[in-house]
């Protein structure tokens, strides 16, 4: 699904109300969207304020808010930029229904609150412009307030307030927000890199009148507007048919990370998880993997039989290898025609070494900032979606530029942003597990761009649910946790429930 700009978005309200849809209908629908999408963000009931200003956005956080408390349970309270009497007449109407007995009129103390406390940022829409002054502004401080110093969670009604539609420039003043649900479809700001520490992680909220199937150079990975990975398993399926994936992985200093590159394969669907390891390493990962992996040994790279392989993951945790051993590996990976995430101290030998003409269209590079550094120096100061296009221009690859917003590409594509996610992921081994993954979902037939989106998508969305319910923070997360949750995303890609 591509995204849409401010003005496209108007012309889309207007198209809707031209076959009759009335202003009220369409925002009653997109507030019960939202609230049914706070409520399975959300699992855990807790306490929700929004924070109104005058216009139709403040009506759909009312209209949310109703839905939260009616359906989930949620204890609902508000506070109001404005007297309710200068509101637009359908945010009233809004307000009426949801019976509140008053705007709080102090500022918020969470002694006593029912945990997790929800802001829901009502305050502005879309056609606002300019920093946020008055009262507006004293608000949105409030706002930052309480997410800093009080656990707070800040959700964005379509776009934090402050923040450009169509650029991803935040106003002076801006509310920062750590979810932003987008009502209908993907406005373009929200997804460039300059937005992505005001945003938070992305959900789309479906709303059949007023979602364009517009496209563009950008788009959005969500489970609502994405019908690959969803198919169920026939009955008679078997571990034949699910995959083969091979990964070559570890070195003395690194063994947890063929752990973890492992383990993603094995939790993402493959049939059977084969690891090629140094041959002095065997012991030690066979003590420390599930025991479905098959361990296996290798003195050469040569010595790697991969013929009945489905896909492959290379590099993670190999470390600096030998100049002998290092042209080996780059013979053999320029060699191999399966599917082939390459990763790691893969990518800084592609890089060490000048070898990027090896890429071939069955390779999916996954580099974060750094390898991505090393591997296209005139590229790394360019804004992500410039230097992601550029290397895909140059490369028949599929990239996977990791990052707060993961970007997608390959030659003759858009490129496919990330949703999903967590701060709590930035923790040595996500990477790792992530390798697994993709090798896993091209061994079940996906496509290389498709299996890095969704695996993307799935990693993200693990670590989301580890986080819910305060099971695990920020700081306590790991890629085990992450691996421990990779199920649940499975379902809630296929039943787009997030």
């Amino acid at each position: 699904m591509g995204t849409v700009r401010r003005e496209e978005m108007r012309a889309i309200e207007r198209a809707a109300i031209a076959v009759g849809w009335s202003e009220e209908r369409l925002l009653d629908l997109a507030g019960e969207r939202l609230g049914h999408a706070l409520g399975r963000y959300f699992p855990q009931a807790g306490t929700v304020v929004g924070y109104l200003g005058k216009g139709h956005n403040a009506g759909d956080a009312l209209a949310a808010m109703r839905v939260l408390r009616d359906h989930y349970g949620w204890n609902p309270a508000a506070k109001c930029a404005f007297d309710i009497a200068e509101c637009a007449p359908i945010t009233r109407a809004k307000w009426s229904e949801l019976a509140l007995h008053a705007s709080l009129d102090h500022p918020l103390s969470t002694a006593g609150i029912r945990q997790p406390l929800v802001l829901l940022d009502g305050l502005l829409g879309i056609g606002a412009t300019g920093p946020l002054q008055g009262q507006i502004g004293a608000l949105a401080a409030e706002m930052q307030q309480l997410r800093q110093h009080a656990g707070a969670i800040v959700a964005a009604v379509d776009l934090p307030s402050g923040l450009d539609p169509d650029t991803g420039s935040p106003a002076v003043g801006s509310v920062t927000a750590d979810i932003t649900f987008m009502i209908g479809n993907a406005k373009a700001g929200a997804l460039a890199s300059t937005a992505v520490n005001t945003v938070g992680a992305l959900a789309l909220v479906p709303v059949e009148p007023l979602t364009h199937p517009a496209s563009g150079g950008i788009e959005i990975i969500a489970p609502q507007e994405m019908d690959f990975g969803k198919s169920p398993r026939p009955f008679d399926f078997h571990k034949g048919l699910a995959g083969k994936v091979a990964v070559v992985a570890g070195s003395a200093a690194f063994p947890g990370a063929a752990t973890l590159a492992a383990t993603g394969a094995l939790r993402a669907g493959a049939g059977l998880v084969t690891l090629f390891t140094p041959h002095n390493l065997t012991g030690i990962l066979a003590a420390k993997c599930p025991p479905e992996i098959i361990i296996r040994g290798y003195r050469s790279f040569r010595d790697i039989e991969i013929a009945d392989s489905s896909a492959l993951a290379v590099g993670c945790g190999m470390g600096p290898l030998k100049p002998a051993q290092s042209a080996e590996l780059i013979d053999w990976l320029a060699s191999a025609r399966l599917p082939t995430v390459i990763d790691a101290d893969a990518l800084n030998l592609l890089a060490a070494a000048h070898r990027c003409d090896i890429l071939r269209e069955n390779h999916l590079l996954t580099p974060h900032p750094g390898e991505f550094k090393r591997l296209a120096p005139d590229l790394h100061t360019l804004p992500r979606e410039q230097a992601a296009r550029a290397f895909a221009d140059r490369h028949p690859c599929t990239l996977l530029l990791k990052g707060g917003r993961s970007i997608i590409t390959r030659q003759g594509h858009p490129l496919w942003v990330n949703s999903t996610g967590t701060p709590g992921m930035a923790t040595g081994g996500q990477g790792d597990l992530l390798a697994g993954v993709l090798a896993a979902l091209l061994a079940s037939g996906l496509d290389t761009t498709q299996s890095a989106s969704l695996g993307a998508w799935l990693c993200g969305r693990a670590s989301e649910i580890a986080q819910s319910g305060h099971s695990q923070s920020p700081e306590s997360l790991t890629p085990s946790d992450t691996a421990a949750h990779l199920g649940q995303a499975f379902h809630h890609w296929r039943n787009a429930t997030r």
